[in-house]
């Protein structure tokens, strides 16, 4: 069955068949003025408060002086129900969509439609600030899962006409709806349209999380193209760049393309601080970006096969603290690392009254008693943690700087420092070679464009930024529409 019936019976029965053993579904049936109807909704979905105010009791309550059921909908359209939110719906898909996103369905015998009401009741979260992107400067409001709120914090902040949402529908059976938002003076209509075909070609089954999407949206490599975000602020400053952002119902993470090697190292702080402080928090992160991927790998490839490259006195005192522990280096580099990825796992499945005890065992265990012992040394203790350390500094990469830094443990320990360069030489072509939506992902420092790298090694005034095109919209192949910055 695919259009409704002017018979009510054939529609209720094949919907409610639909729905059979489903104790949610609500089907009410009744009377307007001798005239068999029905209203179907799913419980906790709506607001009963708000259908039985707004729709049945106005209703019930007045006289619809019409005795064929078509003209009975027209009235109660018109006159009885004008006030209210309300779409025609002539199809069975329309309905059962309606239903599951906490519409109300009115039905008359005799009409070949049905009206739909926006009574939408379910629980939801306050909006609140994101933990996972906590700032000092600026607002606290984050995402929620509730795409209407999301999109309402994103208009809040960009009054413009210009600024547009389309939606669309994700997942075979979750039918999860999203939104599709982007300045239309601004994005470029390829990537967009390639965004669009990407999205079509989607064959999720169901769409639980943002993370669901980002493969089929990016090309398979170790560095995400696909940008995530918990706060409407940012998303608000990657639509003025020219991205296309996408606000998936039931996560509170928007997903925006394209996305750029370097926005790995920028965050909303660096544009609420002073120019020169956020130009040495930046380049904190890129010592800290290096620190944590090739120190152990270093560490080891000199240790095991160039110590002659160390200080006399340092060399002196690594030898004599391996000379005392059972592991060669590389082993109890990579052992060491192992133990403190598990503490870290621990730490964030335990339930949150064991997260203390977590971290207590692990430093006594893995450290003092470990180096006591002479299980390890404790030059390899801080080398590792002090890797560990710096991969906290950016977070948005934690995940490919772990396999990383665990790549070139090992081969720094076979093949030693010649070893890490080598391995340096790949990652570095990998990025480059690398495209996000037709704009390079290493733009724009390659290739190289000088009047692009005001936010790159430094964080240039905003009287300097805001003259500028940014890095997505001076590509070849992007940014065809207003240059903003």
């Amino acid at each position: 069955m695919e259009n409704l019936s002017e018979k009510l019976s054939e529609n209720t029965e094949y919907i409610g068949g639909l729905f059979e053993n489903a104790m949610d579904f609500i089907l009410r049936e009744f009377k307007i003025d001798g005239t068999s109807a029905a209203l179907l909704a799913m419980d906790g979905l709506v607001s009963k408060q708000h259908v039985t105010i707004g729709i049945l009791n106005p209703i019930m309550r007045t006289a619809v002086l019409q005795t064929d059921g078509r003209a009975q909908m027209e009235y109660i359209k018109e006159n009885v129900l004008g006030a209210v939110e309300q779409t025609e719906l002539h199809t069975v898909p329309e309905v059962l969509d309606r239903l599951m996103n906490g519409f109300a369905i009115l039905m008359l015998d005799g009409c070949d439609y049905a009206l739909a009401f926006g009574t939408q009741g379910f629980e939801k979260r306050g909006v609140d600030e994101p933990d996972g992107e906590v700032m000092q400067r600026g607002s606290r409001e984050g995402f929620v899962e509730t795409y209407q709120t999301n999109i309402s914090l994103v208009r809040r902040r960009m009054k413009t006409p210009e600024l547009k949402f389309e939606k669309v529908t994700l997942g075979e059976e979750s039918h999860t709806p999203a939104a599709l938002c982007y300045l239309k003076n601004t994005v470029d209509p390829d990537i967009l349209a390639e965004v669009k075909k990407r999205l079509d070609a989607c064959n999720l089954k169901d769409l639980l999380a943002a993370g669901y999407l980002t493969s089929y949206l990016e090309r398979p490599s170790i560095f995400e193209s696909v940008g995530l975000t918990e706060r409407p602020d940012t998303l608000c400053g990657k639509l003025h760049e020219g991205r296309i952002g996408i606000l998936i119902d039931g996560t509170p993470t928007a997903v925006y393309v394209p996305y750029l090697f370097i926005e790995n190292f920028q965050t909303v702080d660096d544009y609420a601080n002073r120019p020169f402080y956020a130009t040495f928090i930046r380049w904190l992160k890129y010592i800290a970006f290096f620190l944590a991927i090739f120190l152990p790998g270093l560490y080891v490839g000199i240790a095991a096969h160039n110590p002659e490259l160390l200080p006399e006195t340092l060399l002196l005192k690594v030898a004599a603290a391996e000379s005392q522990t059972p592991f060669p280096v590389t082993l109890e580099a990579i052992l060491l690392y192992f133990m403190y990825e598990l503490m870290r796992e621990a730490g964030l499945r335990v339930p949150k009254p064991l997260s203390g005890s977590v971290s207590i065992v692990g430093g006594l265990v893995i450290g003092e008693t470990a180096v006591s012992a002479g299980l390890v040394s404790a030059p390899s203790l801080v080398v590792i943690a002090l890797t560990v350390i710096t991969g906290y500094v950016i977070p948005k990469l934690y995940e490919q700087m772990a396999v990383l830094r665990l790549a070139f443990i090992v081969v720094g320990g076979i093949w030693g420092v010649w070893g890490i360069l080598v391995g340096l030489t790949f990652l570095i072509f990998n990025i480059c070679g690398k495209t996000s939506f037709k704009v390079p992902f290493l733009a724009p420092v390659a290739p190289f464009r000088l009047q692009d790298m005001r936010d790159v090694l430094i964080r240039a005034g905003w009287k300097t930024l805001a003259q500028k095109n940014h890095p997505v919209q001076s590509m070849p192949g992007a940014g065809k529409g207003e240059k903003r910055f």
